[in-house]
């Protein structure tokens, strides 16, 4: 009887025919065998003097405990939990009609002849010859092959480290390129703050003169009547003020350049910085396999690991993606030199015009200021005439005015006269030389007294006429006294220094 882990030995032998077998061979049908649990095999190693052809050893743990019966003894008998044929020996004594003479007959057929055993023993002989020199000579092929393996595994693996280690160097080669580039590029970029400050500074040193200019054509919208003349000044205005709104439009173009620039910039450095943090991972990486060997800690198997690629990029395409993005910062930084090259060549530009146009509309400024003052002076010297001659024609009126006053009292005499010469009788009533001389007398004074009158009807004319026109000459002085006031207290005023010095120092 077995125990729960008692070892069983057994050999395998060449199985027996089935046709002339005992009855005692036939299989045993029974219940399925359950697996075997801790089977261990022994070989040469064990016992090298053993053959290990159909040789094994298994342990058969936990078996059933059996009792021992007439059963066990039996030469077909199969305890549970064993999945080997059982130990069968021939009957040589007794045949299977249990004949004596039957029985000698067949232990004779199954002799072997003396040359058979002979031959036997030299195949077997020629065989283990054979068998011996090709363990030589596989032993040899091996000890070859070993060597050679151990020579190609080391010189792929001295080859796979220098290719690691030239990569290193490309690596390390387009990192401290990229580190560069992203050095420069940071250094140019840092200019766009004060780009950008110094555009927004000249956008607003704008206002200050096209305020200026809008107030100025303002203020001489309060000239009146024939003063309001669209004369060099308004003209000299309008196109400063033209200018100026080009000016400011330049100036949010430029901005708005400036700021497109920012962002390509940006988005290089983002693009360098990204590739040099890849590149950096990758050195850590490269750098940990380059120093790896065969005794290093941390080395394992990965299955299957070769079959998987999941690389996005060549050599090719590694060097000329990494070159297009050095590239393109070199553009960009490129760009960026420009842009502020233009940016400062626009703003002084327009700085330059805007101090030529605000010079040229002082001047027409001054020359309308002079101009004014000129017919200003013009009027008043006419305006004074005109109220000197007034001042004559009024006394000349008044002297008109006496010396038809002083015709009454000789009209009244000779009209007394002729009235009583009226009253003559007869004959005496006579129209001699003293009454036609008192008639044409009455008509004398009387026409001179018409002339009189009719002089005075003109010297009357003549003195409303006058009066218009010192009251014309009046109205154009207030005029012109208030376009002059304008142009020169309020407009120059405000012009007198220039408000965008900071702006000329661009």
């Amino acid at each position: 009887m077995a125990g729960p882990k008692e070892t069983v030995m057994y050999s395998q032998l060449q199985p027996w025919s089935t046709a002339g077998a005992p009855p005692c061979m036939e299989p045993v049908v029974g219940p399925p065998v359950p697996p075997r649990v801790g089977i261990s095999y022994q070989t040469t190693q064990r016992h090298p003097w053993r053959p290990a052809l159909a040789y094994e050893m298994m342990e058969v743990q936990n078996l059933p405990e059996q009792p021992v019966t007439n059963q066990m003894m039996q030469p077909c008998f199969v305890p549970d939990g064993m999945s080997t044929n059982p130990i069968i020996f021939p009957n040589l004594v007794t045949g299977f009609d249990r004949n004596p003479q039957h029985a000698a007959r067949a232990a004779l057929y199954t002799r072997y002849t003396g040359t058979e055993w002979i031959n036997n023993n030299l195949s077997k002989y020629a065989e283990a010859n054979i068998n011996r020199h090709q363990s030589e000579s596989l032993r040899n092929d091996a000890v070859r092959l070993m060597r050679e393996t151990d020579e190609k595994v080391a010189q792929g693996q001295r080859e796979a480290g220098r290719r690691i280690g030239e990569r290193i160097t490309d690596v390390t080669f387009w990192r401290n390129e990229l580190n560069t580039e992203l050095e420069k590029l940071v250094f140019e970029s840092s200019a766009f703050t004060e780009l950008k400050r110094k555009c927004a500074k000249a956008m607003l040193g704008l206002e200050a003169p096209l305020h200026i200019a809008q107030e100025c054509l303002y203020h001489r919208e309060g000239r009146e009547g024939i003063e309001k003349v669209h004369d060099s000044v308004e003209k000299a205005l309008l196109v400063e003020i033209e200018n100026l709104r080009n000016s400011r439009d330049k100036l949010n173009e430029l901005h708005g350049k400036i700021t497109q620039q920012a962002n390509d910039c940006r988005a290089a450095q983002h693009l360098l910085e990204e590739d040099v943090t890849f590149k950096e991972s990758t050195l850590g990486i490269d750098s940990v396999c380059h120093q790896l060997n065969n005794y290093s800690r941390g080395i394992t198997y990965y299955g299957g690991i070769e079959k998987y690629d999941p690389s996005i990029s060549t050599q090719e395409s590694w060097a000329e993606a990494t070159s297009q993005r050095v590239s393109r910062s070199q553009a960009e930084r490129a760009k960026l030199t420009q842009l502020r090259s233009d940016a400062e060549t626009t703003v002084n530009g327009i700085a330059s015009a805007l101090w030529d146009y605000w010079s040229r509309t002082n001047n027409a400024l001054d020359r309308r200021c002079q101009e004014m003052a000129e017919s200003k002076n013009r009027i008043q010297n006419h305006l004074q005439k005109t109220q000197q001659e007034l001042f004559d024609l009024e006394k000349f009126l008044f002297l008109l005015q006496k010396a038809i006053q002083d015709k009454s009292k000789p009209l009244q005499v000779a009209q007394t006269r002729l009235e009583a010469r009226s009253h003559r009788q007869g004959l005496e009533l006579c129209k001699d030389f003293a009454q036609l001389r008192l008639i044409r007398e009455v008509q004398d004074i009387q026409g001179t007294v018409n002339q009189l009158h009719k002089k005075l009807q003109e010297a009357e004319a003549q003195h409303q006429s006058l009066l218009k026109t010192r009251s014309m000459l009046e109205s154009d002085l207030k005029r012109k006294v208030n376009a002059l006031f304008i142009d020169r207290e309020k407009c120059m005023g405000l012009r007198r220094s220039f408000p965008v010095d900071t702006l000329i120092k661009y």
